[in-house]
């Protein structure tokens, strides 16, 4: 073990050495890195190989300059990315997003996240992320148009039904898809396998949607019912209040369970009734308001600023859905303090390593984001296979099939937690079974 570990340490060192301003991608391969001792002491051939250095390592970055033009007629620059990962198990897969807060750190986290978790869909997908540091916030759809054909100018040289398929992430829904679709099939002909999250009338998949915050229910239904629980009657507090987090709520109030906040970038709703998913899609989805809206028009719900996570409260079980890194150590405590059981994550990597360790120490059962936010990418594989049919499935075609694909998950998860003894350790758990099928299928294709 002793030689793993050292393994390991100069792997990590190697990142440090080459990508030293990379904070997120460090935290995010290091994570992995620290869980995978288990099975490279039980698999002497992936050390032997130096698979880890290959992991790590995109097999192709691909940085561009995105020029638009606003509605006053002002030049813009904004900076694109694509981190092709992994391919060792299928074509790249991975969304696109848009925010200020996009740089190649980011970027690779996300795209080095994706290999796992699409691995554990148990789908022949690979790893891959893309994005821009444009805002879409505040922008009209004419200027949302002009960038998006601008940054699919560049980008579409990349991708491919069978190479590379995006999908959409932060800042990059319906509208969005819909505009880089129409810029690729301009410049390519018509595919409609090079993008999913299409709409229905040009590709798409009915339940890709909800496919999110479905999955991430489906997966926590899972956890909790293999600790001989259920969800029924819990108290959910979430954050955010975009797609994830809209049906998650749907999901967790269907299955039972009363889900009491929801949140945005600028404060919380507290709805000690339950909060009402149907209005939080009215506000964002159909209004595209601010979630502060949801207090003047439901009489049993507060408004206040600031992170919901520092809001103390009882309940039973948090689910993160808002974006990295929005959980510190000092707010897992009071996630402790409120007796919360359970803690599976929407967003990706919305917890920092050391919120994550404070979960460990109070007994908190962690589902990592790769494990239980991986529904959106399930389906977005099946509409893959839906374009390559020709076929249009239904939506309980499509759900049902997104619930077995989340079960699966946990269960696989669950067994590398037992075979290794882990104590329920879902992280490392979810971790080594992904990494596993990935390593395998790397050995046999040799060194490339």
């Amino acid at each position: 073990m002793s030689n793993v570990k050292s393994y390991i340490e100069s792997v990590k060192d190697e990142i440090q050495r080459r990508d030293p301003d990379q904070t997120e991608f460090q935290e995010a391969a290091f994570t992995v890195l620290d869980s995978l001792e288990p099975t490279l002491a039980d698999h002497p051939e992936y050390v032997e190989a130096n698979l880890l250095a290959q992991l790590v390592e995109p097999e192709r970055v691909i940085q561009f300059r995105v020029p638009w033009q606003s509605d006053d007629g002002k030049f813009h620059v904004n900076r694109g990315f694509r981190v092709q990962f992994n391919s060792a198990i299928g074509p790249y897969k991975g969304g696109l997003r848009l925010h200020p807060s996009v740089n190649l750190s980011v970027v690779k986290f996300l795209g080095f996240e994706q290999i796992l978790k699409n691995s554990l869909t148990g789908l022949p997908i690979g790893g891959a992320k893309g994005g821009n540091d444009f805002d879409p916030k505040g922008k009209s759809d004419s200027e949302v148009m002009r960038f998006c054909q601008s940054f699919m100018t560049e980008l579409q040289r990349h991708i491919g039904p069978d190479l590379d398929v995006p999908a959409g992430d932060i800042g990059v829904g319906a509208r969005e898809i819909g505009y880089l679709f129409g810029a690729y099939k301009r410049l390519n002909g018509y595919q409609n396998g090079v993008l999913t999250g299409k709409g229905l009338t040009f590709g798409g998949s009915l339940a890709r949607t909800e496919a999110t915050g479905f999955g991430l229910l489906y997966y926590t239904n899972a956890l909790v019912k293999a600790q001989g629980d259920t969800l029924t009657g819990k108290r959910i507090k979430i954050s955010g209040s975009g797609n994830v987090a809209t049906y998650a709520v749907q999901k967790a109030t269907e299955l039972g369970a009363k889900v009491v906040t929801v949140s945005d970038s600028n404060g919380y709703i507290y709805d000690p009734k339950g909060i009402d998913y149907q209005v939080v899609k009215q506000i964002k989805e159909v209004e595209r308001g601010r979630i502060r809206e949801y207090a003047d028009r439901v009489a049993s719900a507060e408004y206040h600023g600031g992170s919901v996570w520092d809001f103390d409260v009882d309940y039973d079980i948090a689910l993160p859905c808002a974006t990295q890194n929005e959980i510190n150590k000092d707010q897992a405590k009071l996630i402790a303090k409120d007796g919360a059981k359970y803690i599976c994550e929407g967003a990706n990597m919305p917890s920092y390593p050391d919120a994550i360790a404070v979960y460990r120490d109070s007994n908190i059962l962690y589902g990592p984001a790769k494990a239980a936010n991986a529904g959106g990418v399930a389906v977005s594989a099946l509409e893959m296979s839906q374009n390559s049919e020709r076929l249009s499935w239904s939506f309980e075609t499509v759900d049902n099939r997104l619930q077995d694909i989340m079960e699966d998950i946990f269960e696989k998860s669950q067994a590398a937690d037992k075979k290794y003894h882990l104590d329920r350790d879902y992280q490392a758990g979810a971790n080594i079974a992904g990494f596993e099928k990935v390593a395998t299928a790397m050995l046999a294709q040799g060194l490339v």
